[in-house]
């Protein structure tokens, strides 16, 4: 039977895995890649390492399922959002390091914009919030900064493309250019309601349009692999940004479902149809995937740090050796002790979108110590999507009859228990927790017949465990308010 190759790029590692026609993964390979922090603010990676580690990642796959580019009928890519990368057409070399969706650098221009009044126009058009945590001002960087390359750009010279354009210059031998909608539209320079480049935020970022990619759909033919990396030509026939890849593999096809994702960031996706809702509570209104003529969009809450906080803990820290170390940690005391964490590394993303926010960590006593800070840490996860939960339920949103939920973060039992008891609604697991590939997989295996519709592709989806909240609503109240008191208190840390 045919299957369906996998390219999981993600921002702290890249990762391959062999899906068969019912969904199930019969192989993977995953390899983390460094992570640059040069400056205060500044998050880069270097693409060709990105490359390298996922073309090694989909040969290590192949070759542990013992399969050969034969056997695959399509690749599905899905990849990490918004970071940048700026190359050259003729030799294929990266500029310079990739700037990371995390990175803050250009905090600066976003002001300055919204000092203009910008900022509403620039959210009616793509649908986002004015932020540094988008492409548009990561590339108007380094088109100021990187010598001549302006000019390189207007002359046709350089290709800009988030991860996912990058992985198919290289797949394809640099036959292809391309992106598909759920990408375009994390770029702040794609419009979402004409589902094409907007010449009027070009012209606001000053970017030159012959740098961009070309727009397709998440679900078709969009070239084929060089024969030289797998033996023999294979179908690229899928590709998303990763939150929008998991939604569809957790099968939230119809209007009213929802997904949070618990990777380095947390993402909280909400499907409202084939009509885009704007948002009244600064969430992201953005494509969720096109598959023909149709496309179905969402409602986003991003969360800038939320498995990363467990990284910082493990690195930063040194209080556990291995990220799975986090739960007996915090299990084995009852709560944090009064310890709150505000992980605002990055600065906070929805709802409050501050980029001089700073973590903090409140309420220390002597009697706290690394459990509570660890308890903090999964609570604090928790928290920030409870916040993402009530701005969609302002916004309009039904209430959740549950949470669906998925990445790494979503193997830890309490972070999820806590989950439910803090959002007051069940939060369920799914049998296949790797969403992202297997999104990815399906948005590749509808174009290459293995699949025939969204009714099949629900079928593939099925529980492992159903988290039921405990609790009551007078706890939760408290807890919320607490943490809302923290927040407040990282707000603007870093204002000049």
């Amino acid at each position: 039977m045919p299957c369906i190759l996998a390219l999981d790029q993600g921002t702290s590692s890249s990762r391959a895995i062999i899906f068969d026609a019912a969904g199930e993964a019969l192989a993977s390979a995953q390899q983390e890649f460094r992570q640059s922090y040069p400056e205060p603010g500044r998050v880069e990676h270097d693409a060709h390492e990105i490359w390298r580690t996922q073309l090694a990642c989909a040969r290590s796959a192949l070759a542990q399922a013992g399969l050969t580019a034969s056997d695959v009928a399509a690749i599905g890519i899905a990849n990490q959002r918004e970071t940048t990368v700026l190359w050259s057409r003729a030799t294929g070399e990266a500029l310079a390091p990739a700037i990371v969706w995390q990175d803050r650098r250009t905090v600066g221009h976003c002001e300055r914009l919204r000092a203009a009044g910008h900022a509403g126009r620039i959210r009616a058009l793509s649908g986002l919030e004015l932020d540094a945590y988008f492409s548009a001002t990561k590339l108007a960087w380094l088109l100021e900064h990187i010598p001549d390359a302006r000019r390189r750009a207007e002359a046709g010279e350089l290709a800009f493309g988030t991860i996912d354009s990058w992985l198919i210059w290289q797949l394809t031998g640099g036959r292809r250019h391309l992106t598909d909608v759920s990408n375009a539209s994390r770029t702040m320079l794609f419009d979402i309601h004409r589902q094409r480049w907007s010449d009027e935020l070009l012209a606001l970022f000053d970017i030159p349009p012959a740098a961009l990619p070309e727009v397709v759909a998440s679900s078709g033919f969009a070239g084929e692999t060089d024969p030289a990396l797998f033996g023999r030509p294979i179908p690229i026939g899928g590709i998303a940004g990763d939150q929008q890849a998991a939604t569809f593999g957790q099968a939230c096809l119809r209007p009213g479902m929802a997904k949070n994702t618990y990777g380095t960031g947390c993402f909280l996706m909400l499907n409202t149809g084939a009509q885009p809702v704007e948002s009244r509570q600064r969430l992201l209104t953005t494509p969720g995937w096109r598959i023909g003529e149709r496309t179905d969009y969402m409602l986003e809450g991003s969360v800038f740090i939320g498995g990363a906080v467990v990284q910082w803990l493990r690195d930063g820290l040194g209080l556990i050796e291995r990220t799975a170390d986090i739960e007996a940690l915090a299990a084995s005391v009852p709560d944090s002790g009064g310890a709150v964490l505000v992980p605002a590394f990055a600065g906070l993303g929805a709802p409050w979108w501050d980029g001089h926010a700073r973590g903090t960590l409140l309420g220390l006593t002597r009697g706290v110590g690394k459990a509570h800070i660890a308890r903090a840490a999964l609570d604090a996860i928790a928290l920030q999507t409870v916040d993402l939960v009530e701005a969609m339920g302002r916004d309009g949103a039904a209430p959740l009859g549950e949470l669906r939920v998925d990445g790494g973060g979503a193997r830890n039992d309490l972070l999820m228990q806590t989950q439910a008891d803090l959002l007051g609604v069940p939060v369920v697991r799914p049998h296949q927790t790797e969403t992202t590939a297997l999104g990815a997989a399906l948005l590749a295996g509808l174009a290459a017949g293995l699949w025939q519709g969204p009714d099949e592709l629900a079928g593939l989806w099925r529980a492992e465990r159903r988290f039921e909240p405990t609790g009551s609503a007078d706890w939760r109240a408290s807890r919320i308010a607490e943490w809302h008191r923290a927040v407040e208190r990282a707000r603007g840390w870093a204002a000049p």
